[in-house]
């Protein structure tokens, strides 16, 4: 078997659904989930809280999909801005079939060194933002009998590693919390369910990790690589789609970490 990956062809899973992305800007899963999106047939509003790389990321995936997405800034600490992009998304669509809430912030740094502004940030940008996200946009689901929630999490918030403790922290956090709102969104006939990738490879991960660290986690991988972000992307867009439609309350690893 090819340990190369192959980039799938489009299947029209998302075909004229209105999808909203938060952190979507720059070279991670974020952008990648937004093109997969593209690719697959949706209606994109995608958010960021850098205005320019956001304008940036709209015209690469106009360029490279041929569908322009709606932007909007939105910093998803601030409760204001996730009431605005809400209602932007609301009047720009009708409604949101899809929310995808990729915003995260990590960091390196030992729980003895560790600030409370440190610890702080960290769990407001990757597990507070995901409740602020989904209690604005809930309610328009709710109302409408339908739509999917995709969190982004990670294998953090399952297996330890030094260094990451508000990360994981965080990350764990997102998978209790998916398992429990998707309890109460269920009987609205709205699916929350979330992927934990392991390592995902892009030129800001390059830039704030070091060498030697990247080599060590590829090394963990049974493919011996980081995954492409696009591999990540697609099983965000699986859950998105209908192709998942009696899945809710769980966490994907995206992974080949060995047992």
């Amino acid at each position: 078997m090819s340990l190369t990956p192959i980039y799938p062809p489009a299947r029209d899973l998302l075909r004229d659904k209105s999808v909203v992305i938060t952190a979507a800007a720059g070279t991670g899963i974020g952008f990648s989930v937004a093109k997969r999106a593209a690719e697959e047939g949706a209606r994109l509003l995608i958010s960021d809280f850098h205005e320019r790389r956001l304008g940036e990321a709209a015209d690469r995936l106009e360029a490279e999909t041929g569908r322009r997405p709606a932007t909007f800034v939105c910093d998803v600490t601030k409760e204001n801005e996730v009431q605005a992009l809400r209602d932007a998304a609301e009047a720009s669509f009708g409604g949101v079939d899809v929310l995808i809430n990729n915003a995260g912030l990590g960091g390196e740094v030992s729980v003895v060194e560790m600030t409370d502004e440190q610890w702080g940030r960290v769990i407001d940008v990757t597990l507070t933002s995901v409740l602020r996200m989904c209690r604005a946009f809930l309610p328009g689901m709710y109302a409408r009998g339908t739509g999917a929630v995709v969190n982004n999490a990670s294998v953090l918030g399952w297996r330890a590693q030094a260094g990451q403790a508000h990360y994981a922290a965080a990350k764990a956090g997102v998978m209790a919390f998916t398992r429990c709102a998707a309890i109460e969104a269920a009987r609205h006939g709205v699916r929350i369910n979330a992927v934990a990738p392991s390592i995902a490879m892009h030129p800001f991960l390059a830039k704030v990790t070091s060498q030697e660290a990247l080599e060590r986690l590829a090394a963990q991988e049974a493919f011996g690589r980081p995954a492409e972000v696009w591999e990540v992307a697609n099983v965000m867009v699986f859950l998105a789609s209908d192709l998942s439609s009696y899945m809710t309350g769980e966490v994907l690893s995206v992974s080949s970490q060995r047992a």
